[in-house]
C-alpha cells in the first residue's frame, strides 16, 4: 500500500488532527516508511510463536467488584468549577 497525499487528510480527519499543507509531504514519507518496516515484519516466519498479549505469562488476581460509596456525593463535587446536585459539567471538546 502507498501512502499519498488524499490518504494523510483521511487519516488526520479521522484522528481529528490539523495539519498544515506544508506537513502533508512529511507525514506522506514518514507513512510510507512505517508500512515498508511493517512489510518487512510480514515476511518474518512466525509459525509455532504464540500470541503476545503481556511480557510476562502472570496472571492477574482479580478483587471482587463492590460498589462502595466511599466519599459523599457532596464531598465529590466539592471542588468542582461547574456542577449541579449530581454531575460535573464539562465543555464539549469535539466539534464534529
Amino acid at each position: 500500500m502507498i501512502i499519498d497525499k488524499q490518504t494523510v487528510h483521511k487519516v488526520a480527519d479521522l484522528a481529528r488532527i490539523d495539519i498544515k499543507e506544508e506537513e502533508v509531504e512529511t507525514l506522506t514519507v514518514e507513512m510510507n516508511k512505517i508500512l515498508t518496516f511493517m512489510e518487512k515484519l510480514n515476511e518474518l516466519d512466525t509459525t509455532g510463536v504464540k500470541p503476545l498479549v503481556y511480557m510476562n505469562e502472570e496472571v492477574n488476581v482479580w478483587r471482587e467488584d463492590i460498589a462502595r460509596q466511599e466519599i459523599s456525593v457532596e464531598d465529590g463535587l466539592k471542588n468542582s468549577a461547574k456542577h449541579n446536585e449530581s454531575f460535573f459539567f464539562v465543555p464539549k471538546i469535539i466539534e464534529k
